[in-house]
């Protein structure tokens, strides 16, 4: 369908409520080979998030009142005048609460996608895609259990998402146009996912976040993979009308975020235990930190906007038309001869070699075993 903008037969879509459509004899056998290898290598990145083989969180104790989850400039109130109501207690616990914050909107994020891949499940015409959809919807599950199972046993409970998360992931979901949902989720939400992973596992100071992170990876890695591969098959036969409607949508979700994902306002649940009005905050913050801060931060690779718009841009998205609205943060044409491999690839890589020496002695154990 028009809407959709795929072109490529293998992103076709159906009415999310036509099910008659997915049990039409001739359907079966109309299935793309694109994704079976993204399909066939799950086996080698499988993990459990409640097997103690993969995941002890239990016997990685982690002492929130005297330890920072993530160094401390990574909470940006302790580097303005906030911090100077804040006594040392008070600033570790700020700066815990913000990695509070960061973690709940990455299980939000997580479940997001979960429901955008089951809704995908629904849409896709072609089996191949379908089950594509399907395993990325079964591994988000277990980012899911995993992030909400590492949240309860440090913090007891998450919190809410922010507005501006819950808004675009509600409208990417419950969109009709599959386009948004695989550039929306599968680029711009991964992306922004990718490099926030890449700086976690980077910068922690707790080690049982660094390989729950580093196994999520193995799996996100694959996922962005499925919305690149509708890139390459997609926008080159785009028409110059809906090559611009995919870029300004694009365009438009990355400023949302950029000014909107982590402000003040955003975290204002986190601040009144500390005595503070959330709109001093932020004026707190933007008087210390202006545009020119916010550019030093994007040059580094896992800055997670630098690399949602490397993503963009290597998915040939970005054209003269939106360029000014990136350009105005990160060198272009520096990003364009970067190698186009994901920020935090090398940690899957070594992620899935971990998860693979666990799954053959976990085997070699099954083997063993006999029920009786």
């Amino acid at each position: 369908m028009a809407q959709h903008i795929t072109h490529d037969p293998i992103y076709n879509t159906v009415d999310r409520d036509n099910f008659l459509s997915m049990v039409e004899v001739d359907r079966y056998a109309d299935r793309t080979d694109a994704f079976d290898s993204i399909i066939s290598a799950t086996v080698d990145h499988f993990w459990d998030p409640t097997d103690p083989a993969y995941l002890q969180y239990d016997l990685e104790k982690f002492d929130l009142s005297e330890q920072t989850i993530m160094p401390r400039e990574f909470a940006i109130e302790l580097n303005c005048a906030v911090a100077d109501k804040l006594d040392e207690g008070q600033k570790i616990k700020l700066a815990n609460q913000n990695t509070r914050f960061m973690l709940s909107s990455i299980l939000h994020g997580e479940q997001g996608a979960l429901s955008l891949s089951a809704s995908l499940c629904h849409v896709m015409r072609d089996p191949g895609a379908q089950e594509y959809a399907a395993n990325q919807a079964r591994e988000e599950a277990r980012h899911v259990t995993g992030f909400a199972k590492y949240i309860q046993t440090r913090f007891g409970s998450p919190l809410a998402s922010g507005p501006t998360l819950r808004n675009l992931m509600n409208d990417i979901v419950l969109a009709p146009e599959v386009y948004k949902k695989l550039v929306g989720m599968q680029m711009l939400i991964e992306g922004l996912a990718m490099g926030a992973f890449a700086t976690l596992h980077s910068k922690t100071e707790d080690p049982l976040l660094r390989r729950l992170v580093q196994f999520v990876m193995t799996d996100e890695a694959f996922h962005h993979r499925f919305g690149k591969i509708w890139a390459d098959k997609t926008v080159p036969k785009l028409s110059e009308q809906e090559h611009e409607v995919v870029e300004l949508w694009a365009a438009e979700c990355f400023q949302i975020l950029l000014f909107n994902l982590v402000n003040a306002e955003q975290k204002q649940a986190i601040y009144g235990e500390f005595g503070l009005d959330w709109q001093w905050v932020r004026s707190a913050v933007m008087e210390a930190f202006g545009d020119e801060d916010r550019r030093s931060a994007m040059t580094e690779n896992t800055n997670i906007f630098r690399v949602l718009i490397k993503t963009l841009l290597k998915a040939g998205i970005i054209t003269d038309r939106t360029k000014p609205v990136y350009s105005a943060w990160v060198d272009m044409n520096e990003l364009a001869l970067e190698e186009d491999e994901v920020a935090g690839s090398d940690v899957a890589d070594a992620g899935i070699a971990t998860l693979r020496d666990i799954n053959r002695n976990r085997k070699k154990i099954g083997k063993n075993f006999k029920v009786r």
